[in-house]
């Protein structure tokens, strides 16, 4: 074995990019040898002094549908970084999310170097959709590491390969989410602040804008004052506040990360579109309800892909559909109201919920309180090569 551990990162977007970089900090600490880094990867993984083979933006490509001239950029890529792989014969070659990239790399990697160990940071949500992925990933991916407790579990049931859940990078978080003595008192008092996420997506915000907005009005026939504050996301911001001028109801649009999780730390309860956004909200301990609609088609498309009995987070990971969720034809303003009103007033119903979400803050939990990318790490580095 040389003196130096050669390890080769591939991201192939923003998010993978963050966890990339968490990641190379987490493996610099826990090395016991000198580490020699590769790969593919963003502004992030620069700042740790990793140098990308190419601009990440290349390959970072969303939808299903991307232009022919971005399919050849893409397919060049991949190319290149299989040949980058193959060329430097790392220790162990880590793929961080972005499947549509990234296994792609895998796959080949694999054949032409059957003895590296492939490790794949962020599980695709098989529990949700295409669960024979799980099985698909088998001849490529030694192991999994898992943003979410529920999924070493969801691998196994499906055949995937062997799994670790090694932390949501939203635990190392928690202080930004938890609310002060001073936060906690105006999440009890008069006049409560109500959480409006409307999702990150432009058909989401357009569809679900309307809807929240009647729903606000009706709520505050059932319960009287209250503010109201939407934390935008910044690509949609013109859209959110064209969309709000038509509510009665005028809400404090807010802006950027930190804004974000202040609203959470002062919010009594929360009306959300399903997504990561729901997890935050969970940790930080506030009850909400979570609404969805998407088109006609996609309903349809969804029926048939669709494994799971919610596609709420927080409900996947305590297994009960602890935070109401109403979809499609049922996600109407009166229901929304309904459902918000004894949450933002108080008894039973927000007692329930807060308990539930209490929970997932122990389920959500490492060992010792490890941090999520030192655990990534610690099974990256005994990952060795079996030829």
């Amino acid at each position: 074995m040389s003196h130096h551990q050669k390890i080769w990162l591939v991201a192939g977007e923003d998010s993978g990019d963050q966890l990339g970089a968490k990641l190379i900090r987490a493996l610099r600490a826990l090395s016991p040898q000198p580490l020699t880094l590769g790969g593919v990867g963003g502004e992030a993984m620069a700042a740790e002094g990793f140098s990308s083979l190419f601009p990440i933006d290349d390959v970072a490509v969303m939808g299903y549908l991307p232009v022919l001239a971005r399919a050849r950029t893409l397919l060049r890529r991949i190319r290149e970084t299989v040949d980058d792989v193959v060329a430097a014969g790392p220790d162990v070659l880590v793929i961080i999310d972005s499947p549509g990239f990234t296994h792609a790399v895998a796959t080949r990697v694999r054949r032409r170097l059957p003895g590296l160990p492939i490790v794949d940071y962020v599980s695709p949500s098989v529990w949700a959709w295409r669960p024979w992925r799980a099985k698909g990933m088998v001849p490529f991916i030694d192991h999994v590491l898992a943003l979410l407790p529920f999924e070493p579990e969801a691998h196994r049931r499906l055949g995937g390969p062997p799994c670790s859940y090694v932390g949501h990078p939203l635990i190392e978080r928690l202080a930004e989410l938890r609310p002060s003595p001073e936060e906690q008192a105006i999440r009890e008092g008069r006049p409560p602040v109500l959480a409006v996420l409307p999702g990150s997506r432009r058909s989401e915000i357009e569809r679900l804008m309307p809807v929240f907005g009647r729903a606000i009005a009706e709520l505050t026939k059932r319960v009287g004052p209250f503010e109201v504050e939407l934390p935008a996301v910044s690509r949609h911001k013109a859209l959110i506040e064209r969309l709000a001028v038509a509510w009665d109801r005028h809400p404090r649009i807010v802006h950027g990360e930190a804004a974000k999780h202040a609203t959470f730390r002062r919010a009594r309860a929360a009306l959300a579109a399903s997504g990561t956004v729901t997890l935050e909200l969970a940790l930080s301990g506030v009850p909400m309800v979570v609404a969805y609609k998407v088109s006609r088609v996609e309903e349809v498309i969804a029926r048939r892909l669709i494994q799971v009995p919610t596609i709420v987070l927080p409900n996947l990971i305590l297994s009960e559909n602890a935070m109401p969720e109403f979809v499609q034809a049922d996600c109407t303003p009166e229901r929304l109201a309904d459902t918000l009103a004894p949450l933002m007033a108080g008894g039973p119903a927000r007692r329930t919920q807060l308990d539930a979400l209490s929970r997932i803050d122990g389920m959500m939990r490492l060992t010792g309180d490890e941090e999520p990318s030192r655990a990534a790490a610690r099974i990256v580095l005994s990952a060795r090569r079996t030829a």
